[in-house]
């Protein structure tokens, strides 16, 4: 098929069902996002899209690749935006630059109102991620790749080799810039591109074809775990749900649920985290993971990331008639009166225990107590005492209309 029309059609084929939607174009400057800018003007019309070349500052006149992307916009009359991001240094220079890549697209989408955000993801760049992935022993899920479509990213060029992309960028004459750090042998995926694939592709000369179909397997096998997963994140984690489930299916749902506390378990917590849901224990057990930890309580599994656990507590505001009140941590021999107790009162540690109240959030706990007799009129996590009028809320905390957006 002609380079000209094959790339289009994935365009157009992505951008079915986004209407008049505004889209944004993750734009480097290479050939690949040179190609998809141009195919989704032709596609799209330049008033919907905005280029958006981020500028990582890693490597010597990175400048100049941002101001080729905005005299090219200028040109053809399509807003173009550059900004420069900082790249922390770490373990891995590729994952913190596209961390920081994604961070600044993400705010650029809202505060500009995009609806799509579109990247130039080729089927070389799949290859090279599947098989990053293989090389770091990851599972099924891992092995699915780079999806065409997260959330408001969208990957029209997911499918086409990166000779179809040369061809279209010489068939229309576009400028372009080359990247020196995508041939540095420092960075893993160069590597990959550069002596491993060559390597692989004498055994295979389709190797990198051969990589996506492997991609797009386990990603249909991913959909269907995922949807019997999702059954049991529905509501509370329960963990003799979880441990009859089929491995694949608990350590999925474990997966998605720590992934929505913000915690990052790889293979094997999610081996220790299906062992600690068949554990017989009626206790509180602990397993710490990367950026928090799992708490199983009572049979049901909890995640609490890091931050959550060094925040302080809100500051509690007490309203009622038989005011003034006192808020304090509860202590050792303190008793209240609960509604089920009918005017019997009861030690609150009892009353945690018989809540089910989770060890770690008893210490924290605060009570409310009545100024004129000590009387503990309300308790954290368990709510009023009996016949008491009082309402507890968190209290307002004034916060500047001018903060920068996180």
């Amino acid at each position: 098929m002609d380079p000209v029309v094959a790339v289009r059609t994935a365009v157009a084929r992505a951008l079915e069902g986004t209407g008049s939607d505004a889209i944004g174009i993750a734009c480097s400057g290479g050939p690949d996002s040179m190609a998809l800018a141009d195919a989704t003007i032709a596609e799209a019309g330049a008033a919907r899209i905005t280029l958006l070349h981020v500028d990582h500052g890693l490597r010597p006149g990175s400048s100049r690749d941002g101001e080729m992307v905005s005299h090219w916009a200028d040109e053809i009359g399509v807003h173009c935006l550059v900004v420069r991001v900082e790249v922390d240094d770490g373990a891995s220079l590729e994952d913190a630059a596209r961390r920081a890549r994604y961070a600044v697209l993400g705010r650029l989408a809202r505060r500009l109102g995009l609806s799509w955000v579109l990247t130039a993801h080729t089927a070389r760049d799949q290859a090279e991620t599947v098989l990053m992935r293989i090389l770091r022993g990851a599972g099924p899920g891992g092995l699915a790749g780079i999806p065409p479509r997260r959330s408001r990213y969208l990957r029209p060029l997911l499918d086409l080799p990166r000779s179809t992309i040369d061809a279209y960028v010489e068939a229309r004459g576009l400028p372009t810039v080359v990247d020196l750090m995508n041939n540095d042998p420092r960075f893993l995926r160069s590597r990959i591109r550069h002596e491993l694939l060559p390597q692989l592709a004498r055994e295979n000369p389709r190797i990198e074809e051969a990589l996506c179909r492997l991609a797009d397997s386990a990603r249909e096998w991913s959909e269907a775990i995922d949807m019997a997963a999702d059954k049991l994140v529905a509501g509370e984690l329960d963990c003799s749900a979880l441990a009859a489930a089929p491995p694949a299916v608990a350590k999925r749902a474990l997966a998605r649920a720590a992934a929505a506390a913000g915690l990052a378990p790889e293979a094997v917590h999610l081996d220790e985290l299906r062992e600690l849901c068949a554990a017989a224990t009626a206790g509180t057990r602990t397993l710490d993971l990367p950026g928090g930890r799992a708490v199983r309580v009572y049979g049901r599994m909890q995640f609490v990331p890091f931050l959550a656990m060094t925040l302080s507590p809100p500051a509690l505001a007490v309203d009622g008639p038989d005011g003034p009140y006192e808020v304090r941590p509860w202590r050792p021999g303190d008793r209240m009166r609960p509604p089920r107790l009918n005017g019997r009162s009861r030690k609150l540690s009892d009353l945690y225990t018989d809540a089910r109240v989770p060890r770690g959030l008893r210490v924290s706990a605060r009570v409310v107590v009545r100024s004129r007799d000590g009387a503990i009129v309300w308790a954290e996590h368990l709510g009023p005492a009996l016949g008491a009028d009082v309402t507890v809320t968190p209290a307002e905390i004034e916060r500047s209309a001018n903060l920068p957006e996180s």
